[in-house]
Order: C-alpha cells, then sequence, then structure tokens
C-alpha cells in the first residue's frame, strides 16, 4: 500500500492509550492524524477543517456500553458533511449495534481491539468511497452552477478584414497558447466576451470550463457567496451547500466582465484569492485550491482609476499580464460587410426566412453612422431590418431607425462628434432609455449591460 494515501485522519476516543496506538499506526498512511479526547469538540473541528476519514468511538464518559453518544455524534457530522466517511470502533460491539450504525450513516464498524492489517485495510476501502463522494459531489455543484451559463447567448467570433483586427487576432494566437492572465479594454459591444472565449479555445484549456460572472452585477452581499460558493446555513439564504463560480471554472478558464465596477472593498478580497490562488466558502474556515486562467474585461479607464484611488494598483498589475484593447466598430468600418454577411445568415435561419444581403446604400448609411452601441448595436439593427424588411436586398431605408445619430468620423469626415468615452456611454444610455420609453430591463438588454451596471450609469450621469 502506498504511503499517506488516506489523507487526513480525525480520531475521536476518550481513551488516550487508544488515540495514541491510531496514531502510530496511521502515521505512515495517513498525510496527518487528528486526535480528539473531547467528542464536544466536533461541530469546531467539523467547521473550520476537512477530514478524509473520521474514527468515531461509540461510548464516552457518560455512557460506556449503549453507544448512544457514538450515535449522536454520527449524526451531528453527518450533519456538518453529509458525504463524511465514519468509521466506528467500540470495545462493546455487536451485530445489532454495527446494523444500526450502518443504517445511520457509518461506513463501517470496527471493534476493539483492531486487528492492524484489517483495520488498514477498512480505511483504504472507506478512502476510496470517499473520493468517490467527493468527486460526485463536486460534479453535482460544478453542473448546478454552471447550468446558467448553458442557456446563455453563444457568441460568434468573427474576425474581420480591417488592420486593427487582423493585429488583434494575431496577438490573441500567441496569448492564447499561454496561460497568462489577460485584460481586455473596450466600449461595451466591441465583443469582449468574444475575444475571451477565443483565447479560451485556442488554448490548452479548451476542453475545460469557460465561467463568466457579471461584476457589475454583483452587490457587496452576494460578492462572497457568488465567487467563493458558501455552505450549508452560513447565513439565511443558504438552504444547501454551494460551489463559487472560481471554484467551478477550476482547471478551466475564469472570465470577470465588468471588472472596473467593484468596490474597493470587493476588489481586496478578489486579489487575496487571486494571490494565494485558492477559495475559502462562506462559513468555513477550509481553504480550497483553485487553478484558474484568468480574463477580465471593462470598459472604464482602470489606470485613471488607480490615480484617483477608485481601483487598487496591486489588483491592475495581478490581472493585465497581457492586456488587449479591442477598437469600437467606427474605427473598423471595413468590418462592417462581414458583420453583416453573417448576422443576416443568422437571422435568415433563426426565422427561416430567404437570406437577405445588404445593398450599396444600405451599406453607405451603416458606414456613415457612429455605433454607439458597437457590434452589438449593428447585430440588433441588421436583425430589425432582417425581420421588417420584404425584399431580398436591403436599402438604406431599412435602416431608418439609425437617422438620428450623427454620423461616424473617420478618413474624410469631420471630427465634430466627440470621442470622450464617458460622453459616448452617457450618450448611449441616454438613447436607449428614451427608446425603451424608460424601461430598464429592456434598455440595459440592448445596451449588453446588467440592469445594476445600467442602474449605476444612470446615477452617475443623472439621467
Amino acid at each position: 500500500m502506498e504511503e499517506r494515501n488516506l489523507g487526513r485522519i480525525l480520531v475521536i476516543d476518550d481513551n488516550e492509550d487508544i488515540l495514541f496506538s491510531a496514531k502510530m499506526l496511521l502515521k505512515k498512511y495517513a498525510r496527518e492524524v487528528v486526535m480528539e479526547k473531547n467528542p464536544k469538540k466536533i461541530p469546531f473541528l467539523m467547521n473550520n477543517e476537512e477530514f478524509d476519514l473520521i474514527m468515531l468511538d461509540m461510548n464516552f464518559s457518560h455512557d460506556i456500553t449503549s453507544g448512544q453518544e457514538g450515535f449522536y455524534w454520527l449524526k451531528e457530522i453527518l450533519s456538518y458533511d453529509p458525504s463524511a466517511v465514519v468509521i466506528m470502533i467500540t470495545a462493546f460491539g455487536d451485530v445489532e449495534m454495527a446494523v444500526r450504525a450502518l443504517k445511520e450513516g457509518a461506513t463501517d464498524f470496527v471493534l476493539k481491539p483492531w486487528q492492524n492489517e484489517k483495520l488498514i485495510a477498512t480505511l483504504s476501502a472507506a478512502s476510496k468511497l470517499r473520493n468517490s463522494y467527493k468527486e460526485v459531489s463536486h460534479l453535482k455543484e460544478v453542473n448546478r452552477t454552471l447550468a446558467s451559463q448553458v442557456n446563455a447567448p453563444k457568441l460568434d467570433i468573427i474576425q474581420g478584414n480591417s488592420p486593427a483586427m487582423e493585429q488583434l487576432f494575431s496577438i490573441i494566437d500567441k496569448v492564447a497558447k499561454t496561460d497568462a492572465d489577460v485584460l481586455l479594454l473596450g466600449e461595451n459591444g466591441t465583443g469582449k466576451e468574444v475575444i475571451a472565449r477565443t483565447i479560451h479555445q485556442r488554448s490548452s484549456r479548451a476542453d475545460k470550463v469557460f465561467v463568466t460572472v457579471d461584476m457589475g452585477a454583483l452587490t457587496e452581499s452576494l460578492f462572497e457567496s457568488e465567487l467563493f460558493g458558501h455552505k450549508k446555513g452560513a447565513f439565511t439564504d443558504a438552504k444547501e451547500d454551494r460551489i463559487g463560480r472560481i471554484e467551478a471554472a477550476s482547471g478551466g478558464t475564469l472570465f470577470l466582465d465588468e471588472i472596473g465596477n467593484l468596490s474597493l472593498a470587493m476588489q481586496a478580497k478578489l486579489l487575496t484569492v487571486l494571490q494565494r490562488r485558492e477559495i475559502i466558502r462562506v462559513g468555513t474556515n477550509i481553504p480550497i485550491q483553485v487553478n484558474v486562467r484568468l480574463i477580465c474585461a471593462t470598459n472604464m479607464p482602470l489606470k485613471e482609476m488607480v490615480q484617483r484611488n477608485e481601483f487598487r494598483q496591486d489588483l491592475l498589475y495581478r490581472i493585465n499580464t497581457v492586456e488587449l484593447n479591442l477598437p469600437p466598430l467606427r474605427n473598423r468600418l471595413d468590418d462592417i460587410p462581414v458583420f453583416a454577411a453573417h448576422f443576416l445568415t443568422t437571422y435568415a435561419h433563426k426565422y427561416k426566412q430567404p437570406v437577405k444581403r445588404l445593398g450599396a446604400t444600405a451599406l453607405d448609411r451603416l458606414k456613415r453612422y457612429n455605433w454607439p452601441g458597437n457590434i452589438r448595436e449593428l447585430q440588433h439593427a441588421l436583425e430589425r431590418a432582417s425581420i421588417m424588411s420584404d425584399n431580398r436586398e436591403l436599402d438604406s431605408e431599412d435602416f431608418f431607425f439609425l437617422a438620428e445619430t450623427a454620423p461616424a468620423t473617420g478618413v474624410g469626415q469631420t471630427e465634430a462628434q466627440s470621442l470622450d468615452l464617458d460622453e459616448l456611454e452617457r450618450e448611449a444610455v441616454q438613447r436607449a432609455m428614451q427608446k425603451h420609453e424608460g424601461n430598464v430591463s429592456k434598455a440595459a438588454k440592448e445596451l449588453g449591460l446588467s440592469r445594476g451596471a445600467l442602474y449605476r450609469r444612470l446615477e452617475k450621469y443623472e439621467l
């Protein structure tokens, strides 16, 4: 038998000779042997530490023969960890007591004095069972946590033909092969999540999970529970153990969108996790190692926020090993035909209609528009035109709803239109709210924001 493959073992018995004997025997096979005389310390131990195997005496000082204390503490242990593997030990056992112990959740039953070889064999079998429990439990928790991601809209990777995007994808190909943390900067709707998924799909982690977290939607109260997970009973609504998003992403890629919206307090907690590469679920003190490839994104000027003490400089250093700036659509107008062909084909299949194409007048109007909502706004405009037009070729009038915005600035155009990011964002938010008559949910969806993130922008711009 390989040494120390039994993990951490907790032995609970009020007989010091038994504890000493167990430790001398098991220290060769276990990573650590924890001994405890007083069963009343079980709640503290279970809440603050994790054990692979537990040996529990059935009889303590109050009752040396019936085993009732042992059954009580067995129930307590399983209330803290339903998958705990507990081997009951007693000098006064019989078949009836052994059967009851197994029915109430014990894994096995050992009589004192034990035979060393038999005890090691029992613990070895129990250890394999524990590993199976942990694997199944972890998979269930990961699946439950990732369920919300399954129904998320799929984002298509469209490279485009503009020089800016060709250069960007050249860098992506180099970055994707590494495990370097990446920071994506760019306006809303420029495709930051698409680029994040591209990096993941071209990396060595492509066959692992890709977990997205909208940091702008997390409140202070939900931050730790959502990212780190929690233990049942840790707070009022914690009705079951829950794995956090970071733990669920372990082995794969973690995408933290809108990271610039985190408060300084939340930034500090995230930094600690990133530095230690471990999380602690709410309601426990047990560290859990995690291994994630981190990609973050924001449309906010983090370097300026560092100067204003609104974003931690050490966190910025941690997340931007490689920094990628995504150009706005108004700076890559040559890509519009590529996007249009893709989206029009997509919507033709979706709505079971012939594939439509852009006419010269339609393309001219699209290239003269400023696109404050970038690719996401273009996508919605093409979907609307595809639905409303009866013609196979879309013309300028099919995009009449774009007329109110000033034309894009570019080669051969005036630069009267401001390129200040805050001003552009304020304009986009204001237009979206006007378009949807104050409906925050619809406006947030069109802007590609969460409701919480849109509320913060409404407050920021006093709209």
